[in-house]
């Protein structure tokens, strides 16, 4: 999940920007925390709402969209956004107001930002650690936290050396855990906001590992502002499918300049891209590997909980 994007009217996310209690806003975005019962049915300028589910309650006051909800501090983690996806597809049909809605929540459930954060980050690195504790079966990446461990301890199995460069890192679990394995990381994604983020939570000893191993920069994928083999290992996981297909090639082409020994590449395997999560491409071991040989080096593509696409210099 990307948190600042433009989104209609030139609205940005700033995830710690100062908010009244129990209320976030941006844009045309509003979420409200409600009382801890049951998901109440309201009225709202004496309408009913728009869409009542086990979580949400929606409503479309002069043209905003309000989302109500209840969720506790505890329940602060990544898989909130699988809730929004799943309950509110209906009504969140694009990225930039699916992650407006995910960060409201986070938002108007606890009051200090930092403090916010840092309860979402907590709870979710507590499941990347040990999905077996809240593992769905079967369940795709997208599809939660546990789903998506996998993919995390596929990524760091398949770093070579000691020293990483993630891109399009996002809220940057995996950078985190890299750099608990004792990995000097480089967390890069292209907005500004999502690095603030991550490394002011890295800042208040969430995870104490990596204050003196990961650093974040925010850049542009496919022009990275690093020195030619400036790393052991560059990964770009579940990045790829967020842009358009053309610019594919010039990301692995500036991951290869950068990796002095290996470059990682994951996606999903999807019909159709999803575009509640921003999706725009589809891919497929046959388009894996006309990246891979393009890079001109030694690759190979698998499928493991979607494809791998990994080039050895």
């Amino acid at each position: 999940m990307t948190l600042t994007p433009p989104a209609a009217g030139g609205a940005r996310i700033d995830p710690l920007a100062p908010a009244h209690p129990g209320r976030w806003e941006n844009g045309d975005v509003v979420v409200c925390h409600v009382d801890r019962a049951a998901v109440p049915v309201r009225l709202v300028s004496g309408r009913a709402p728009e869409l009542v589910s086990e979580h949400f309650e929606v409503h479309r006051p002069g043209g905003r969209l309000l989302v109500l909800h209840r969720f506790r501090p505890d329940e602060l983690d990544d898989d909130v956004a699988t809730l929004v996806a799943g309950e509110l597809g209906a009504v969140v049909e694009s990225a930039p107001v699916f992650e407006r809605v995910v960060t409201g929540i986070v938002r108007s459930t606890v009051g200090d930002p930092l403090t916010a954060w840092s309860t979402f980050y907590a709870n979710s690195l507590a499941v990347l650690r040990h999905p077996e504790r809240a593992a769905v079966p079967g369940a795709p990446p997208e599809a939660s936290l546990a789903g998506f461990a996998p993919v995390h301890a596929r990524a760091l199995d398949e770093v070579a050396g000691t020293s990483v460069v993630d891109l399009g890192t996002c809220f940057g679990f995996l950078p985190l855990l890299m750099a608990e394995r004792g990995l000097d990381v480089v967390a890069t994604d292209h907005t500004p906001g999502t690095m603030r983020l991550l490394s002011a939570v890295v800042g208040t000893g969430i995870a104490p590992e990596a204050a003196g191993r990961l650093r974040t920069m925010a850049c542009d994928a496919r022009e990275l502002p690093l020195r030619d083999d400036a790393v052991d290992t560059v990964t770009a996981i579940h990045l790829l499918e967020h842009l358009p297909a053309a610019e594919s090639a010039a990301v692995v082409a500036e991951m290869r300049r950068v990796a002095r020994r290996r470059l990682v590449v994951a996606v999903p395997f999807e019909d159709v891209p999803d575009p509640v999560y921003g999706h725009l491409c589809r891919f497929s071991p046959e388009v894996l590997t006309d990246l891979g040989e393009r890079t001109g080096a030694r690759f190979r593509v698998d499928t493991d909980h979607g494809g791998w696409l990994v080039v050895d210099m």
